[in-house]
This record gives C-alpha cells, sequence and structure tokens, in this order.
C-alpha cells in the first residue's frame, strides 16, 4: 500500500462561451480544457504569466479532451499508477521467494534484513512527507519533479534484487546484505515518487465526484500494470527460467520509467498556480521550515484526529494482510495444492489473477461508490473476509479447487479494498485542511505520517509467516533434506492452513472493530467543496 495530487470538476459548468479552441500562444492565461476559474486541473489556467508552459503543451492538453474525450491530468496521474504497479506487484510477489529458495539466505540473516527495512520503511515517510511540503528545492517541493527525477532511480532499484553480486551458497552473508540493499534502496525511491503520487491526489480537487473519476483512471492503469505478474509467470515459468525472468525485469524498468516520467511532465494540481506564483514572496518564511519544532507540531496536529487513528489502526492490518498475500500465497499453493491437480500455467493465471482481478473489482463497484460510498463499501469487505476465511476453515484443506479459489479470492477482496484507501486519506487531508486554516493541505506530511505506522506491518509478514513455518520444517525443506520425514509435511501443510485462514479471520475482526468508529462516512454525499 504506498497508494496521488489534480482533477478536473467533473460536474463543473463553464461559462457561457464560443466553441472551445486549442490554446495558443500569448500573455494572457487561457483555460486549458475549456474550464474556468482555475479550478481543478483541467480547469487551471495556464499560459505565459507565472506558470510560462509552452504553447505546444497547452495544445496537447487540448486536443487530449476535446479530440480524444480524455482528461489529460487524469491520464498523467495514473501513468504513474502503471508504471509503479508493474514493478511493485513482480517485485512483493517474487522477492521473498528468490532469497528463500534461490539465494538460500539463512533464516537470521532474513529477519535481520527485515528489521532494517522494517525501521527504514517508518522513518522515510514521513521524513520525505515533511521535506514535500517544505523544501525549497523544485525537485522535493514540486510532486511532477519528485516524480519525474526519481523515477530513473526507483526503476534502477528494482533491478537491485534479480541480479546477484555472485554464486551465493546456503546461508551465505552476502545475500543477506543484498537483501538490506534491495529492500531499503527499492522502499526509499517507491516512497519518494508515490509519496508525491499521494499528495496529487489529495490535492487534484476537493470534490468526491472528481475523485472518484481520479480512482476510474487509476485503476485502468493498475489493471494494466498487474498483468506484469500474468506475463511474468508465463515467460519464466514462475521464475524457473531465471535468465527470462531478469530480461522480463528489466523491459518492465524501462517501460515504467516512461510511464513515470510522463506523469512528470504533464500533470497538474489546482494548487500549482497561486504556490508558483506566491514563491518569491514567501521564500523568507521557509529558512526555518525544517526545524524540528514544526516537524513535531504539524505530526502532532495530524496524530490527535480521531478519524486519523481509526484509519491508521484498521490500514495497519490491512498492509499486513496485503504483504501476507502478495509473499506466500505462491509459497502456500505450491505446498498445499498437488502439482498434478493445477499445471504450471493455471498457477501462472491462478497468481496474475490475484492482481488483475482487484482492479476489475473497483471499476465494477465504481456505481456502488458514488451510491454507497468508501465507508460502507470498505466494511463489507471485511466481513466477506471474515466469512470466508471461517467458512474455509470448516471445510478444510482437501478441496484443492476450493482452496485454490480461496487463495486468489482472498488477495482479490484485500487488494480491491487497499485500492479505495486514498479516499479516506484525501478526506482527512481535507478535515485537517479546515481545522487548522492552513493555506495550503500538507497532503504529502498525513500520507507520510500514515505510513510511519502502517510501513512496519510490511516487514512483520514476512518475519511472523517465516518463523511460525520453519517451525514445522520449512527451512529443512526449502533446503532439499535427502529425505524429510513424512510427518514433517504433514504439520507444515496443516500449519500453512492454518495461517491462511485463521490470520485473515483475525484480521476481519480487528479491522470491523476499528473502521466502525471513523466518522467521515457521508463524503460522497456531502463533498468538501
Amino acid at each position: 500500500m504506498r497508494t496521488k495530487r489534480g482533477l478536473a470538476r467533473a460536474n463543473y459548468t463553464p461559462p457561457q462561451q464560443p466553441a472551445a479552441q486549442p490554446p495558443v500562444r500569448g500573455g494572457g492565461l487561457v483555460p486549458v480544457g475549456g474550464g474556468g476559474g482555475g479550478r481543478g486541473a483541467e480547469g487551471l489556467m495556464v499560459g505565459s504569466g507565472c506558470w510560462g508552459y509552452s504553447g505546444r503543451r497547452e495544445l496537447y492538453l487540448w486536443k487530449m479532451k476535446f479530440v480524444l474525450g480524455i482528461h489529460p491530468n487524469a491520464l498523467a496521474y495514473s501513468m504513474t499508477t502503471l508504471g509503479a504497479g508493474m514493478m511493485n506487484s513482480i517485485f512483493n510477489f517474487y522477492y521473498v521467494k528468490l532469497f528463500l529458495n534461490r539465494y538460500k539466505i539463512s533464516e537470521v540473516a532474513f529477519h535481520q534484513a527485515q528489521v532494517v527495512f522494517m525501521i527504514w520503511n517508518a522513518i522515510n515517510d514521513p521524513l520525505f512527507g515533511y521535506i514535500q511540503d517544505n523544501s525549497k528545492f523544485a525537485c522535493c517541493s514540486r510532486r511532477q519533479f519528485s516524480i519525474l527525477y526519481g523515477a530513473p532511480l526507483y526503476a534502477l532499484a528494482f533491478l537491485l534484487p534479480w541480479f546477484p553480486w555472485k554464486h551465493y551458497e546456503e546461508g551465505d552473508w552476502l545475500s543477506g546484505l543484498h537483501l538490506i540493499v534491495a529492500l531499503c534502496a527499492f522502499d526509499g525511491l517507491l516512497t519518494f515518487v508515490l509519496l508525491a503520487q499521494c499528495a496529487l491526489f489529495a490535492e487534484i480537487s476537493t470534490r468526491h465526484e472528481s475523485r472518484l473519476q481520479l480512482i476510474k483512471y487509476n485503476q485502468v492503469a493498475t489493471l494494466i500494470g498487474s498483468t506484469s505478474i500474468l506475463f511474468c509467470g508465463l515467460v519464466s515459468d514462475n521464475m524457473e527460467n531465471f535468465a527470462y525472468f531478469q530480461a522480463f525485469a528489466v523491459l518492465v524498468a524501462a517501460l515504467a520509467t516512461a510511464c513515470m516520467c510522463y506523469t512528470g511532465k504533464y500533470s497538474t494540481s489546482q494548487y500549482e498556480q497561486r504556490e508558483v506564483c506566491m514563491e518569491n514572496a514567501n521564500l523568507e518564511n521557509s529558512d526555518g521550515a525544517l526545524s524540528w519544532s514544526s516537524v513535531i507540531s504539524l505530526t502532532k496536529q495530524i496524530m490527535t484526529e480521531k478519524n486519523f487513528l481509526f484509519f491508521v489502526t484498521m490500514n495497519f492490518f490491512q498492509v499486513f494482510h496485503l504483504a501476507f498475500c502478495n509473499n506466500f500465497m505462491m509459497i502456500f499453493a505450491d505446498n498445499l495444492i498437488p502439482k498434478d491437480v493445477l499445471s504450471s500455467s493455471i498457477r501462472s493465471i491462478m497468481y496474475g489473477a490475484g492482481f488483475i482481478c482487484p482492479q476489475c473489482l473497483v471499476l465494477l463497484s465504481h456505481a456502488s461508490l458514488k451510491k454507497f460510498g468508501y465507508y460502507r463499501i470498505i466494511l463489507f469487505s471485511f466481513y466477506f473476509e471474515g466469512v470466508a476465511a471461517a467458512v474455509m476453515f470448516v471445510l478444510g484443506p482437501e478441496h484443492y479447487y476450493l482452496l485454490a479459489f480461496y487463495l486468489t479470492t482472498n488477495m482479490v477482496i484485500v487488494q480491491a479494498s487497499f485500492s479505495l484507501f486514498n479516499l479516506p486519506l484525501a478526506d482527512i487531508v481535507d478535515a485537517d485542511l479546515i481545522k487548522h486554516k492552513r493555506r495550503s493541505p500538507l497532503s504529502s506530511m498525513v500520507f507520510g505520517t500514515n505510513a510511519l505506522f502502517t510501513k512496519p506491518a510490511q516487514s512483520l509478514a514476512p518475519m511472523l509467516v517465516v518463523t511460525i513455518l520453519n517451525q514445522f520444517g520449512y527451512e529443512n525443506l526449502n533446503n532439499g533434506v535427502a529425505q524429510p520425514d513424512p510427518s514433517l509435511f504433514l504439520g507444515l501443510h496443516d500449519a500453512m492452513f492454518y495461517l491462511i485462514c485463521l490470520v485473515p479471520l483475525c484480521i476481519a475482526v480487528i479491522q470491523i472493530l476499528t473502521w466502525t468508529p471513523f466518522s467521515i462516512q457521508n463524503s460522497h454525499v456531502t463533498a468538501v467543496r
């Protein structure tokens, strides 16, 4: 979930004027896309005033809106989702199996890497969030520049785990160092880029309808990006052909870089025009912007909001559940479902469906989101997860096709509901803006503070599961013991089955209890204007 700022008002009616003409060069400010009043991304006035955008860019945006019928800012925003989705899906799905099964990392080294990653993962989000909200450097303070300059480094960090530094022996200390570097570099660049995108989501528009439209574009991008898992599995035979896997990873990195650079060049937010025009006037106030007192003060203001605390608690368990599914779905399926029941190609489709179907589900639920709001949809997903886990536990592990369906469905529901979490966070940003009468929203800080408390779950999930599995002989099975004790298989398989049923069930109960008191339940009806 490192789940982001500029979309036009969907229902805005421009003032009466002649038929829209392409933007032209000149000294005046020209509304892009026929919008007006500088509201929203497509209604944002640009020209050679304080923005200085080129006529070629304005003409491009005009063609996107009126000729092709595409919202250019929503498209630009979603391109980062497309690029990040291609890389994140592959990284999260394969890195645990790669280091455990191929690089033969020891349990101690694996836990050490996860602890280092957990600490870095927690502190880098609020750190980057505060820097992006307060920095004087354009590469940090401008969301688009953060994405544009961070994209190539993000792609390079994605490639780190797939190329071993040498031929690793079992328990080699260097494989542990490799994992630490790969996790920290990837998460650091992911945070820098996607935190800027998260902030864009909150700052593009405060209208619920506009944000739903942005979600729609975003889910289409995520849907396309998540197919990387399917094609990667088919091309590399689920990482059995490692050379093909590496080549596919390089291709994905190149495509992702191009997609994110598109966002950096063409996205806008409703706050930018004012920020750029007032930049010189505010320079004298920025000298102490990065003081520790201001960091503590702003963070305290964010954390004293009850809705924020309820959301963060619920989100922590969602991130844990998501990491649990992403990292271990393949391992559980390989051990609990015989290979003669599901072939390798069917398994690839099953794994791909776990990443593709959530986006389809969110797109299909667009009308329901408008009618019922995200609060009720998310709450329903928790009840569904709990009931499904209880039913599967009662039926037992012998129903292989039903077990495969349950594993896939559970992952789909968790991913789909998690895709909606930008909506409550954006509402929290809006509430904070109004309550404290801020000149501009602390979007990055809100998203970063949320990540401070939820990101550790990404490390805790694999640490806890690997520890439990090794207690039942998974380490011996993984290391290829010649003739393992059959009783170990039975105990290991039982432990795996209990995990895939009891973990979702317990998480669902906790999330229902913590999400129910969340009070921003009707923003789809009474959106902040």
